[in-house]
């Protein structure tokens, strides 16, 4: 990759089916795998209470810090094939996975696309999210929201385990 083509990208993943620690860890190295990018830095992982429907087991999550020579709409096809070949299914809105990876920023951009939403919509507002970004990237700023360190306030109350 040529400097000039580089755009660095956050992506979080999560996982609660199917031995999800392996999961999570298994996906991180996946995305090393992706064309033209490269894992700059990896989280540690982290045990969170699902969002939204209950009754399911609790989430490992992470967060990876990339640098790719893909466009923001490439990157997330590459998410999305990763997420297939790991045995993903989106039979409803927020039902337990095998993996899910979400772009969460792309560069200072801010993409209000049909398939694509970059800042994350909600990412601001989820301990699982903040927490690992802020572990591997301090100083990050969220377009429209500002600093992501200003958000852990609003996160403090969900539950969140560092695990490794």
């Amino acid at each position: 990759m040529t400097p000039a083509a580089r755009h660095r990208a956050f992506v979080a993943l999560g996982a609660n089916l199917a031995d999800p620690v392996a999961q999570v860890r298994a996906a991180a190295s996946a995305l090393a795998g992706l064309p033209q990018t490269e894992v700059v830095r990896v989280s540690s992982l982290y045990r969170t209470a699902p969002v939204g429907i209950c009754g399911q087991p609790d989430f490992i999550n992470a967060v990876a810090g990339l640098e790719t020579a893909l466009a923001a709409r490439e990157l997330l096809a590459a998410l999305f094939a990763v997420e297939a070949r790991f045995g993903r299914r989106r039979d409803f809105h927020q039902a337990p996975r095998t993996l899910d990876l979400d772009l969460l920023l792309f560069d200072e951009q801010t993409i209000d696309g049909e398939s694509l939403v970059v800042p994350h919509p909600r990412m601001h507002l989820r301990a699982f999210v903040i927490i690992p970004l802020l572990e591997i990237a301090p100083g990050c700023r969220i377009p429209g929201r500002g600093r992501a360190s200003a958000w852990a306030p609003a996160v403090a109350m969900q539950r969140i385990e560092r695990l490794v």
